[in-house]
C-alpha cells in the first residue's frame, strides 16, 4: 500500500469534486476547495475520522469493499476505480465484472434524487446504491452478500421479500424477476453469473417451475404498487434508465403529483427522515 500516493490521489479527487456535483447546496460562505472530507465521507458511508486518516497517508489498509464504496463516492471513473484499488495494495477488479462500477454521470443524476426514490441495479437484480427514500419505500437491499444480492434468488428462496409487493401481485412480479434473469442468461451464456444463479435456483421447485415456461417477454411495468407497512399500498410511475456500457439501469418512482400516492409518499418521506435523524 502506496500511502502517500493514495493520500494524494483521494486529496486530488475530492478538490475536483463540487458540491453541485453530487446535489448539495454551495452556500455563501462555502470556503473549501472541492467537497469538505465529511461531505466525502458520508457519500463513501464511512466516518470522516476514517476516511481523514486515510487522506492524511496514516489509516489502515482499506478493504475492497471499502474501496469500492470510496470509488462509487467520489464518481470514480473505471480507470481511476483500478489505479484506486492498485495503490491500496489490491490487484483491480476484473473489468468482466465492470457492472459492480456505477458510471459517474448515473451517479450525478442519483445525486439529484434524493428527495425520491431511486435506485441504481444490475441485469441481475443487485441494488449496487439506493436514495435514503428508496431505503424508506423498498428496504436497504445493498448490504447482501452471494447469491443473496440478486432480487430473483431472494424472491424464490426468501419468501419475506415478497412482502413488498401486494400479495395478488406476487406472481407476476416473480415472473418478471425469471424472465429478466433468463435474458441475462442468454447474454451471457454457460460459465456467467447468470447461469450461477439459475444453477443455484434450480433445486427450488417454484423455481423451476416457472423456469421451464420459457416466457421471455418484457414484463418490465410502467407502475407498479408497493405494499409499504406503515402507509399502505401505493401505485407509483417506475421509469427506467439503462446505461448501455454497464447494462445497469437506474429506476425512479414517482406519483401522480395530488393523487393519495403523492401523499403516502410524502408521508413516508417524513418518517424515513424521522428514521435517519433518530439512528444519528
Amino acid at each position: 500500500m502506496d500511502r502517500t500516493q493514495l493520500a494524494d490521489f483521494l486529496r486530488t479527487r475530492r478538490e475536483a469534486m463540487q458540491p453541485e456535483d453530487v446535489g448539495l447546496p454551495r452556500g455563501q460562505r462555502r470556503r473549501a476547495v472541492g467537497l469538505r472530507r465529511e461531505e466525502v465521507a458520508a457519500l463513501c458511508g464511512m466516518s470522516t475520522d476514517y476516511y481523514g486518516r486515510l487522506e492524511q497517508g496514516r489509516g489502515p489498509t482499506p478493504s475492497e469493499p471499502m474501496l469500492a464504496a470510496i470509488a462509487r463516492g467520489l464518481h470514480l471513473t473505471l480507470p481511476e476505480r483500478d489505479h484506486l484499488f492498485q495503490l491500496a495494495g489490491h490487484h483491480a477488479p476484473a473489468r468482466a465484472t465492470r457492472d459492480e462500477h456505477v458510471a459517474p454521470g448515473i451517479l450525478r443524476i442519483l445525486d439529484r434524487l434524493q428527495d425520491t426514490p431511486a435506485q441504481v441495479i444490475t441485469d441481475l437484480g443487485e441494488t449496487l446504491v439506493q436514495t435514503p427514500l428508496a431505503v424508506a419505500l423498498l428496504g436497504e437491499q445493498t448490504h447482501f452478500t452471494g447469491p443473496e444480492r440478486s432480487t430473483v434468488y431472494r424472491w424464490f428462496t426468501d419468501p419475506a421479500s415478497r412482502d413488498v409487493y401486494p400479495l395478488e401481485d406476487q406472481p407476476e412480479r416473480g415472473r418478471t424477476f425469471t424472465a429478466e434473469l433468463r435474458a441475462a442468461y442468454a447474454r451471457g451464456g454457460r460459465g456467467s453469473r447468470a447461469a450461477a444463479l439459475v444453477d443455484a435456483l434450480s433445486s427450488v421447485p417454484e423455481f423451476a417451475a416457472v423456469w421451464a415456461e420459457h416466457d421471455v417477454d418484457d414484463k418490465h411495468a410502467r407502475t407498479k404498487r408497493i405494499a409499504h407497512p406503515e402507509v399502505g399500498v401505493m401505485t407509483l410511475d417506475c421509469q427506467t434508465l439503462l446505461d448501455t456500457d454497464s447494462g445497469q439501469r437506474l429506476l425512479v418512482f414517482t406519483a401522480t403529483p395530488g393523487s393519495p400516492d403523492a401523499d403516502r409518499l410524502g408521508l413516508l418521506a417524513v418518517i424515513g427522515s424521522q428514521r435517519m435523524t433518530t439512528t444519528a
